[in-house]
Protein backbone atom coordinates (compact mmCIF):
# COMPACT_ATOMS: atom_id res chain seq x y z
CA UNK A 1 0.00 0.00 0.00
CA UNK A 2 1.25 3.75 -1.11
CA UNK A 3 1.94 5.93 1.53
CA UNK A 4 -0.89 8.10 -0.34
CA UNK A 5 -3.61 5.17 0.41
CA UNK A 6 -2.58 4.42 3.70
CA UNK A 7 -3.22 8.31 4.45
CA UNK A 8 -6.63 7.87 3.21
CA UNK A 9 -7.51 4.90 4.55
CA UNK A 10 -6.60 6.42 8.48
CA UNK A 11 -8.34 9.42 7.45
CA UNK A 12 -11.55 7.17 6.76
CA UNK A 13 -11.01 5.19 10.19
CA UNK A 14 -10.97 8.71 11.57
CA UNK A 15 -14.46 9.83 9.72
CA UNK A 16 -16.29 6.30 10.55
CA UNK A 17 -15.79 7.09 14.16
CA UNK A 18 -17.72 10.39 13.83
CA UNK A 19 -20.75 8.49 12.17
CA UNK A 20 -19.38 9.91 8.85
CA UNK A 21 -18.20 8.19 5.47
CA UNK A 22 -15.48 9.10 3.05
CA UNK A 23 -17.73 7.99 -0.47
CA UNK A 24 -16.06 7.78 -3.92
CA UNK A 25 -17.10 11.25 -4.36
CA UNK A 26 -15.06 12.33 -1.09
CA UNK A 27 -12.37 11.31 -2.50
CA UNK A 28 -12.02 12.96 -5.62
CA UNK A 29 -12.97 15.83 -3.62
CA UNK A 30 -10.23 15.82 -1.78
CA UNK A 31 -7.98 16.85 -4.99
CA UNK A 32 -10.24 18.84 -6.48
CA UNK A 33 -9.88 21.89 -7.48
CA UNK A 34 -13.56 22.74 -7.31
CA UNK A 35 -12.94 21.84 -3.52
CA UNK A 36 -12.07 23.88 -0.59
CA UNK A 37 -10.34 23.56 3.00
CA UNK A 38 -13.82 22.41 4.22
CA UNK A 39 -15.10 19.16 3.72
CA UNK A 40 -18.04 19.36 1.14
CA UNK A 41 -17.90 16.09 0.02
CA UNK A 42 -18.30 14.60 3.23
CA UNK A 43 -22.06 12.99 3.97
CA UNK A 44 -23.64 11.56 6.48
CA UNK A 45 -24.20 7.81 6.47
CA UNK A 46 -28.10 8.40 5.81
CA UNK A 47 -28.48 9.69 2.51
CA UNK A 48 -27.75 12.21 -0.13
CA UNK A 49 -30.00 14.73 1.26
CA UNK A 50 -28.96 15.01 4.50
CA UNK A 51 -27.87 18.41 6.04
CA UNK A 52 -24.61 18.90 5.95
CA UNK A 53 -21.71 17.72 8.27
CA UNK A 54 -19.35 20.53 8.39
CA UNK A 55 -18.39 22.05 11.41
CA UNK A 56 -19.97 19.75 13.20
CA UNK A 57 -16.87 17.24 14.54
CA UNK A 58 -15.38 15.94 11.07
CA UNK A 59 -11.98 15.63 11.27
CA UNK A 60 -9.64 18.03 9.62
CA UNK A 61 -7.85 17.03 6.38
CA UNK A 62 -4.43 15.50 6.93
CA UNK A 63 -1.52 18.02 5.72
CA UNK A 64 -0.35 15.20 4.04
CA UNK A 65 -3.43 14.39 1.57
CA UNK A 66 -3.80 18.29 1.44
CA UNK A 67 -0.98 19.29 -0.19
CA UNK A 68 -0.78 16.51 -2.51
CA UNK A 69 -3.94 18.05 -3.91
CA UNK A 70 -2.42 21.33 -3.61
CA UNK A 71 0.35 19.27 -5.71
CA UNK A 72 -1.42 17.58 -8.09
CA UNK A 73 -3.96 20.79 -9.39
CA UNK A 74 -4.48 21.78 -12.52
CA UNK A 75 -5.41 25.35 -11.40
CA UNK A 76 -3.23 28.04 -13.08
CA UNK A 77 -1.98 30.87 -11.15
CA UNK A 78 -4.73 33.15 -9.99
CA UNK A 79 -7.01 30.09 -9.62
CA UNK A 80 -8.06 29.96 -13.32
CA UNK A 81 -8.33 26.49 -14.36
CA UNK A 82 -7.75 25.48 -18.00
CA UNK A 83 -11.41 24.86 -19.91
CA UNK A 84 -12.24 21.42 -20.27
CA UNK A 85 -13.52 21.51 -23.89
CA UNK A 86 -10.18 22.51 -25.81
CA UNK A 87 -7.01 20.21 -26.14
CA UNK A 88 -4.98 23.08 -26.55
CA UNK A 89 -5.87 24.11 -23.07
CA UNK A 90 -5.97 21.36 -21.09
CA UNK A 91 -2.60 19.78 -21.99
CA UNK A 92 -0.61 23.23 -21.91
CA UNK A 93 1.35 23.38 -17.99
CA UNK A 94 -0.49 25.21 -15.02
CA UNK A 95 1.77 28.61 -15.77
CA UNK A 96 1.35 28.93 -19.32
CA UNK A 97 -2.37 28.78 -19.26
CA UNK A 98 -2.87 32.71 -18.47
CA UNK A 99 -0.77 33.60 -21.30
CA UNK A 100 -2.78 31.19 -23.67
CA UNK A 101 -6.10 32.93 -22.28
CA UNK A 102 -4.74 36.25 -23.25
CA UNK A 103 -3.92 34.95 -26.73
CA UNK A 104 -7.16 33.18 -26.89
CA UNK A 105 -6.06 30.51 -27.50
CA UNK A 106 -8.99 29.03 -25.73
CA UNK A 107 -11.01 30.46 -27.74
CA UNK A 108 -10.14 29.83 -31.65
CA UNK A 109 -12.67 31.66 -33.87
CA UNK A 110 -10.76 34.90 -33.79
CA UNK A 111 -7.66 33.03 -35.68
CA UNK A 112 -10.39 31.48 -38.32
CA UNK A 113 -11.77 34.72 -38.72
CA UNK A 114 -8.19 36.34 -39.40
CA UNK A 115 -6.49 33.28 -41.65
CA UNK A 116 -10.09 32.54 -43.64
CA UNK A 117 -9.45 36.29 -46.10
CA UNK A 118 -5.70 35.24 -45.77
CA UNK A 119 -6.85 31.32 -47.30
CA UNK A 120 -9.27 32.89 -49.88
CA UNK A 121 -6.14 35.28 -51.69
CA UNK A 122 -3.59 32.87 -51.54
CA UNK A 123 -6.36 30.09 -53.23
CA UNK A 124 -7.28 32.87 -55.89
CA UNK A 125 -3.68 33.65 -56.74
CA UNK A 126 -3.21 29.77 -57.10
CA UNK A 127 -2.47 28.99 -61.10
CA UNK A 128 -5.38 26.82 -62.61
CA UNK A 129 -5.39 22.98 -61.91
CA UNK A 130 -3.21 23.41 -58.97
CA UNK A 131 -4.11 23.06 -55.10
CA UNK A 132 -3.06 26.34 -52.69
CA UNK A 133 0.53 26.26 -51.61
CA UNK A 134 0.25 24.07 -48.14
CA UNK A 135 3.61 25.60 -47.08
CA UNK A 136 2.49 29.54 -47.90
CA UNK A 137 -1.24 28.27 -46.33
CA UNK A 138 1.11 27.04 -42.96
CA UNK A 139 2.56 30.55 -43.08
CA UNK A 140 -0.33 32.23 -42.97
CA UNK A 141 -2.25 29.70 -40.48
CA UNK A 142 0.67 30.26 -37.79
CA UNK A 143 0.92 34.56 -38.74
CA UNK A 144 -3.21 34.20 -38.19
CA UNK A 145 -1.92 32.98 -34.40
CA UNK A 146 0.28 35.06 -33.64
CA UNK A 147 -0.99 38.73 -34.86
CA UNK A 148 -4.79 37.24 -33.17
CA UNK A 149 -2.76 36.97 -30.17
CA UNK A 150 -1.05 40.13 -30.66
CA UNK A 151 -3.71 42.06 -31.26
CA UNK A 152 -5.27 40.43 -28.15
CA UNK A 153 -3.22 41.46 -25.93
CA UNK A 154 -2.93 44.56 -27.43
CA UNK A 155 -6.69 45.33 -26.48
CA UNK A 156 -6.59 43.99 -23.51
CA UNK A 157 -3.46 46.00 -22.37
CA UNK A 158 -5.51 49.08 -23.35
CA UNK A 159 -9.12 47.56 -21.56
CA UNK A 160 -7.68 45.91 -18.56
CA UNK A 161 -9.89 48.50 -16.48
CA UNK A 162 -12.93 48.32 -18.76
CA UNK A 163 -12.85 44.35 -19.21
CA UNK A 164 -13.22 44.57 -15.28
CA UNK A 165 -16.32 46.36 -15.58
CA UNK A 166 -17.82 43.98 -18.23
CA UNK A 167 -19.19 40.61 -16.97
CA UNK A 168 -18.15 38.55 -20.32
CA UNK A 169 -14.86 39.61 -20.27
CA UNK A 170 -13.32 40.30 -16.25
CA UNK A 171 -11.83 37.37 -15.60
CA UNK A 172 -9.76 37.40 -18.66
CA UNK A 173 -6.14 37.25 -17.43
CA UNK A 174 -5.18 41.11 -17.01
CA UNK A 175 -8.75 42.58 -15.58
CA UNK A 176 -8.86 39.61 -13.33
CA UNK A 177 -5.17 40.42 -11.67
CA UNK A 178 -3.93 36.89 -13.13
CA UNK A 179 -0.81 38.04 -15.50
CA UNK A 180 0.45 41.61 -14.77
CA UNK A 181 0.81 44.57 -17.21
CA UNK A 182 4.65 43.35 -17.29
CA UNK A 183 3.92 39.97 -18.51
CA UNK A 184 1.49 40.71 -21.13
CA UNK A 185 4.38 43.22 -22.55
CA UNK A 186 6.84 40.43 -22.77
CA UNK A 187 4.10 38.03 -24.35
CA UNK A 188 3.58 40.24 -26.98
CA UNK A 189 7.32 40.91 -27.46
CA UNK A 190 7.54 37.16 -28.14
CA UNK A 191 4.66 37.02 -30.69
CA UNK A 192 5.91 39.76 -32.91
CA UNK A 193 9.20 38.31 -32.91
CA UNK A 194 8.28 35.06 -34.02
CA UNK A 195 5.82 37.02 -36.74
CA UNK A 196 8.89 38.57 -37.49
CA UNK A 197 9.99 35.42 -38.87
CA UNK A 198 6.81 34.32 -40.08
CA UNK A 199 6.99 37.42 -42.54
CA UNK A 200 10.48 37.55 -43.41
CA UNK A 201 9.95 34.25 -45.42
CA UNK A 202 7.64 36.42 -47.64
CA UNK A 203 8.66 38.30 -50.97
CA UNK A 204 9.86 42.03 -50.37
CA UNK A 205 6.14 43.42 -51.35
CA UNK A 206 4.58 41.37 -48.76
CA UNK A 207 6.44 42.41 -46.43
CA UNK A 208 6.06 45.82 -46.78
CA UNK A 209 2.16 45.28 -47.51
CA UNK A 210 2.30 43.15 -43.81
CA UNK A 211 4.75 45.90 -42.05
CA UNK A 212 1.90 48.55 -42.87
CA UNK A 213 -0.78 46.69 -41.10
CA UNK A 214 1.00 47.20 -37.93
CA UNK A 215 -0.83 50.59 -37.10
CA UNK A 216 -4.30 49.24 -37.57
CA UNK A 217 -3.13 46.39 -34.81
CA UNK A 218 -2.01 48.85 -32.45
CA UNK A 219 -4.81 51.25 -32.64
CA UNK A 220 -7.91 49.17 -33.09
CA UNK A 221 -8.60 48.77 -29.31
CA UNK A 222 -8.64 52.55 -28.63
CA UNK A 223 -11.62 53.05 -31.25
CA UNK A 224 -14.49 51.29 -28.78
CA UNK A 225 -13.61 55.15 -26.65
CA UNK A 226 -14.17 57.42 -29.81
CA UNK A 227 -16.10 55.69 -32.55
CA UNK A 228 -19.15 53.89 -32.60
CA UNK A 229 -18.07 52.60 -35.52
CA UNK A 230 -14.82 50.05 -33.68
CA UNK A 231 -16.30 47.05 -35.88
CA UNK A 232 -15.11 48.36 -39.20
CA UNK A 233 -11.52 49.34 -37.95
CA UNK A 234 -12.16 45.80 -36.87
CA UNK A 235 -12.58 44.92 -40.22
CA UNK A 236 -10.48 47.02 -41.85
CA UNK A 237 -7.68 45.46 -39.70
CA UNK A 238 -8.57 41.74 -39.53
CA UNK A 239 -9.05 41.39 -43.09
CA UNK A 240 -5.50 42.38 -44.56
CA UNK A 241 -4.74 38.90 -45.29
CA UNK A 242 -7.28 39.12 -48.28
CA UNK A 243 -4.38 41.43 -50.09
CA UNK A 244 -0.95 39.57 -48.68
CA UNK A 245 -2.44 36.13 -49.57
CA UNK A 246 -2.24 37.19 -52.93
CA UNK A 247 0.95 39.29 -53.07
CA UNK A 248 2.54 36.72 -51.39
CA UNK A 249 1.59 33.78 -54.06
CA UNK A 250 1.57 36.38 -57.21
CA UNK A 251 4.56 38.55 -56.20
CA UNK A 252 2.32 41.47 -56.12
CA UNK A 253 -1.26 42.87 -55.78
CA UNK A 254 -3.74 42.50 -58.24
CA UNK A 255 -5.97 45.37 -57.18
CA UNK A 256 -8.89 44.78 -59.41
CA UNK A 257 -9.21 41.38 -57.57
CA UNK A 258 -7.94 41.86 -53.72
CA UNK A 259 -9.94 45.10 -53.27
CA UNK A 260 -13.24 43.94 -53.50
CA UNK A 261 -11.72 40.86 -51.51
CA UNK A 262 -10.66 43.18 -48.88
CA UNK A 263 -14.34 45.01 -48.87
CA UNK A 264 -16.02 42.14 -48.79
CA UNK A 265 -14.09 40.98 -45.90
CA UNK A 266 -14.53 44.15 -43.85
CA UNK A 267 -18.74 44.30 -45.02
CA UNK A 268 -18.39 40.70 -43.52
CA UNK A 269 -17.12 41.32 -39.90
CA UNK A 270 -19.35 44.05 -39.56
CA UNK A 271 -22.04 41.40 -39.67
CA UNK A 272 -20.87 39.02 -37.75
CA UNK A 273 -18.78 41.52 -35.18
CA UNK A 274 -22.05 43.37 -34.28
CA UNK A 275 -23.87 40.09 -33.69
CA UNK A 276 -21.15 39.75 -31.27
CA UNK A 277 -21.20 43.11 -29.42
CA UNK A 278 -24.82 42.85 -28.80
CA UNK A 279 -24.07 40.57 -26.33
CA UNK A 280 -22.37 43.58 -24.00
CA UNK A 281 -24.98 45.70 -25.00
CA UNK A 282 -26.10 46.78 -21.28
CA UNK A 283 -22.33 46.52 -19.85
CA UNK A 284 -20.90 48.58 -22.54
CA UNK A 285 -23.46 51.61 -21.86
CA UNK A 286 -22.30 51.38 -18.35
CA UNK A 287 -18.85 51.52 -19.25
CA UNK A 288 -19.01 54.14 -21.72
CA UNK A 289 -17.83 51.67 -24.82
CA UNK A 290 -19.47 52.55 -28.42
CA UNK A 291 -20.22 49.41 -30.77
CA UNK A 292 -22.32 49.69 -34.32
CA UNK A 293 -24.73 47.43 -32.14
CA UNK A 294 -24.99 50.48 -29.56
CA UNK A 295 -25.83 52.94 -33.05
CA UNK A 296 -27.67 50.14 -35.03
CA UNK A 297 -29.79 49.35 -32.20
CA UNK A 298 -33.32 47.95 -33.27
CA UNK A 299 -32.36 48.37 -36.61
CA UNK A 300 -29.43 46.13 -36.45
CA UNK A 301 -30.97 43.67 -38.92
CA UNK A 302 -31.40 45.65 -41.51
CA UNK A 303 -28.17 47.02 -41.48
CA UNK A 304 -27.54 43.39 -41.23
CA UNK A 305 -28.72 42.82 -44.35
CA UNK A 306 -26.95 45.73 -46.45
CA UNK A 307 -23.49 44.49 -45.24
CA UNK A 308 -24.17 40.88 -46.32
CA UNK A 309 -25.40 42.45 -49.69
CA UNK A 310 -22.44 44.01 -50.05
CA UNK A 311 -20.24 41.18 -48.97
CA UNK A 312 -21.77 39.13 -51.82
CA UNK A 313 -21.69 42.18 -54.46
CA UNK A 314 -17.29 42.45 -53.71
CA UNK A 315 -17.18 38.57 -53.69
CA UNK A 316 -18.88 38.71 -57.01
CA UNK A 317 -16.69 41.67 -58.21
CA UNK A 318 -13.56 39.63 -57.08
CA UNK A 319 -14.41 36.76 -58.93
CA UNK A 320 -15.27 38.43 -62.22
CA UNK A 321 -11.60 40.50 -62.14
CA UNK A 322 -10.09 36.82 -61.63
CA UNK A 323 -11.81 35.03 -64.06
CA UNK A 324 -13.43 32.41 -62.29
CA UNK A 325 -15.98 29.79 -63.04
CA UNK A 326 -19.29 28.27 -61.71
CA UNK A 327 -17.89 26.61 -58.34
CA UNK A 328 -16.78 30.30 -56.91
CA UNK A 329 -19.86 31.72 -57.57
CA UNK A 330 -21.78 28.11 -55.90
CA UNK A 331 -19.44 29.31 -53.17
CA UNK A 332 -20.35 32.60 -53.18
CA UNK A 333 -24.11 31.65 -53.14
CA UNK A 334 -23.10 28.90 -50.12
CA UNK A 335 -21.81 31.86 -48.37
CA UNK A 336 -24.74 34.04 -48.89
CA UNK A 337 -27.20 31.63 -47.46
CA UNK A 338 -24.92 31.11 -44.47
CA UNK A 339 -25.27 34.94 -43.64
CA UNK A 340 -29.21 34.98 -44.58
CA UNK A 341 -29.87 32.54 -41.87
CA UNK A 342 -27.76 34.52 -39.26
CA UNK A 343 -29.56 37.35 -40.15
CA UNK A 344 -33.06 35.56 -40.08
CA UNK A 345 -32.25 33.65 -37.24
CA UNK A 346 -30.34 35.41 -34.66
CA UNK A 347 -31.97 36.59 -31.42
CA UNK A 348 -30.19 39.82 -30.25
CA UNK A 349 -31.20 39.36 -26.83
CA UNK A 350 -30.24 36.51 -26.17
CA UNK A 351 -26.52 35.94 -25.24
CA UNK A 352 -25.42 32.69 -26.28
CA UNK A 353 -27.13 32.75 -29.33
CA UNK A 354 -25.17 35.59 -30.55
CA UNK A 355 -21.99 33.81 -29.67
CA UNK A 356 -23.27 30.80 -31.44
CA UNK A 357 -24.16 32.70 -34.48
CA UNK A 358 -20.15 34.36 -34.27
CA UNK A 359 -18.89 31.18 -34.42
CA UNK A 360 -20.40 29.58 -37.07
CA UNK A 361 -18.95 32.48 -39.50
CA UNK A 362 -15.72 29.82 -39.54
CA UNK A 363 -18.33 27.64 -41.49
CA UNK A 364 -19.48 30.92 -43.83
CA UNK A 365 -15.69 31.69 -44.88
CA UNK A 366 -15.03 28.07 -45.35
CA UNK A 367 -17.82 27.37 -47.88
CA UNK A 368 -16.69 30.09 -49.79
CA UNK A 369 -13.00 29.17 -49.98
CA UNK A 370 -14.12 25.36 -50.65
CA UNK A 371 -15.69 27.21 -53.53
CA UNK A 372 -12.58 29.35 -54.50
CA UNK A 373 -10.39 26.09 -54.02
CA UNK A 374 -12.63 23.71 -56.56
CA UNK A 375 -13.23 26.55 -59.24
CA UNK A 376 -8.88 26.12 -59.30
CA UNK A 377 -8.79 22.72 -59.58
CA UNK A 378 -11.67 22.53 -62.22
CA UNK A 379 -10.40 25.44 -64.77
CA UNK A 380 -7.89 23.72 -65.76
CA UNK A 381 -10.24 20.85 -67.06
CA UNK A 382 -12.61 23.47 -68.45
Amino acid sequence: MSALQAATAAYALRLRGTGHVLNHSGVLGLFSNAASERPGSLQSSADDDAPSTSGRGVPPIPPFLTSFRRHMSIEAPGGSAPPAGNWIMRNLPPRLVPYAQLMRLDKPIGTWLLALPCFWSIALATPPGHLPDLWMMALFGSGAVLLRGAGCTVNDLWDRDLDSKVERTRSRPLAAGTLTPRDAIGLLALQLSLGLVILLQLNDYSKLLGASSLLLVGTYPLMKRITYWPQAFLGLTINWGAMMGYSAVAGACDWSVVLPLYGAGVAWTLVYDTIYAHQDKRDDVAAGVKSTALLFGERSKAWFAGFGAATVACLLAAGGAAGVGVPYYVGVGAMAGHLAWQVTTVDLSNGPDCMAKFVSNKWAGGLLLAGIVADRLLLAAA
